[in-house]
């Protein structure tokens, strides 16, 4: 009896050696862009006392102390350092590390760094902290006025939503970085014109203001861009909108010359709900991505990766609309959605795909093309040069030289780590299957004049 009891009292001790096991869940915590001034990021960490005692931490602390750009909250206070903290046998703390960047002069990003050190039997124990910080432009939502150009010296951050007044334009220069917080939608009454170019760092990108992971790759992140009515005149060259709950919204100007809206080597993806929704309106885009779009959704309302509906006129040359299912796109409804009629009200259509590919897999649907059309006003779909897959013949389409069913052999796919790339591989069924156009360069600024006639989608191969 005498036994149990000393047994059971050394295992109810704490362990004083110094091979005593603890377990630190990361060497280096590391924190994404955050802005400055715009407020704080926090992660987390856990200590896991890995032996059946109990173990005496003797001290938790950051090194940066109350000075550094981080602060530390162990077991629920806000402190930068802890003593004494006793784990029993088996269990396990979180350390949560919060960063606030403050204002800087500097104009590029630049890296904050502090130490935790962890002291426990002699042994001194440390996790790298790391965040990368940049200053910014705030803009705190609001209406712009007369005609605002805004330059790629620093990124913008929008925190509340931002109309474009009917009359005035906001031109974005090449470069730019436009960041938005999750309940900050763009809204244009008025015209949007973003001229970027070829160059990666010449491109002018939109995405969620929320760059720490696992946040940065997650879809709605922020609401998306709004053409309202009114709004004509609107150019996006080489711009990638990104991580949208829907990505652009287009309403009305039908009959606009040139159209309401150009997309021109332009990317739309990863957006919770849609990517493109034009409701009688005209779009013309060329060189365009829209991918890795939509989840549940209602067929001519959301969850696909373009929704062209109440009728209108537009034309997509050199197209490539896909979505793969993954954990944040199930993929339910079709890619392509093409009608006439919304809420009862239906209007002339007329919509020509040319040298494109629509392509969907892993989700629902047999078919990545839905024609909807209510009888009465003219209705005009023409694929031209166009892979497509579907199970069922398309009805009220006029095609020519299509190619249906067959895989266009994308670079390479990874639904698992959420990885995608669109261009063409060595023996796609798209390679030099498109007709002659004029547009002489790809999504990336290659060149179309490649092989004996130009390859479908937004990608030629090299």
């Amino acid at each position: 009896m005498l036994a149990l009891i000393l047994c059971g009292c050394e295992k109810e001790g704490f362990i004083n050696s110094p091979d005593a096991l603890l377990q630190i869940g990361v060497d280096t915590l590391r924190f994404d862009t955050v802005f400055t001034s715009k407020g704080s990021v926090t992660r987390r960490f856990t200590l896991v006392n890995e032996n059946n005692q109990k173990l005496r931490i003797d001290r938790i602390r950051l090194f940066g102390g109350n000075a550094s750009a981080f602060a530390l909250n162990i077991n629920g206070q806000p402190l930068p350092e802890a003593n004494g903290l006793e784990l029993a046998a088996q269990d396990s703390l979180y350390i949560f590390v919060r960063v606030t960047i403050n204002p800087d002069a500097q104009n590029q990003p630049f890296v904050v760094r502090d130490s935790i050190e962890i002291n426990f039997n002699g042994n001194n124990r440390l996790v790298q902290l790391q965040a990368y910080g940049q200053n910014a432009r705030f803009v705190n939502g609001g209406t712009l006025t007369g005609n605002t150009i805004w330059d790629a010296n620093l990124p913008y951050v929008i925190l509340r939503p931002l109309t474009i007044a009917a009359g005035a334009s906001l031109t974005i220069e090449k470069g730019s970085r436009i960041y938005f917080n999750a309940n900050a939608p763009l809204i244009v009454n008025g015209s949007l014109q973003c001229l970027g170019e070829a160059g990666n760092a010449d491109r002018i990108r939109f995405r969620s203001d929320r760059l720490d992971a696992p946040n940065s790759e997650f879809p709605g992140g922020w609401p998306g861009v709004i053409f309202n009515d009114g709004s004509t005149g609107n150019l996006l060259r080489y711009t990638e909108i990104s991580n949208a709950f829907q990505g652009i919204l287009c309403a009305g100007q039908a009959n606009a010359v040139p159209a309401k809206l150009i997309l021109e080597q332009t990317v739309i993806e990863n957006a919770f709900d849609l990517g493109l929704f034009a409701l009688n309106s005209s779009v013309i885009a060329r060189n365009c991505r829209i991918t890795q779009c939509g989840n549940d959704g209602q067929a001519g309302i959301g969850g696909s990766n373009v929704i062209l509906t109440g009728g209108g006129q537009y034309v997509f040359e050199h197209c490539t609309i896909a979505t793969y299912a993954n954990f944040y796109q199930n993929h339910r409804q079709p890619v392509l959605y093409v009608g006439n009629n919304f809420n009862g009200a239906s209007n002339p259509l007329n919509a020509r795909f040319t040298n494109s590919i629509v392509w969907g897999q892993g989700g629902i649907p047999e078919n990545e093309i839905l024609i909807n059309r209510t009888a009465g006003p003219a209705f005009i779909v023409l694929l031209q040069n166009v892979l497509y897959k579907n199970k069922d013949a398309l009805q009220n389409v006029t095609e020519q030289t299509v190619i249906r069913n067959t895989d266009p052999l994308f670079d390479s796919i990874n639904t698992n780590l959420r990885r995608y790339n669109f261009r063409l591989r060595t023996g796609s069924p798209a390679i030099d299957a498109g007709q002659t156009t004029s547009l002489l360069s790809d999504l990336d600024g290659n060149s179309r004049t490649v092989g004996t006639r130009p390859d479908l989608g937004a990608y030629e191969l090299r």
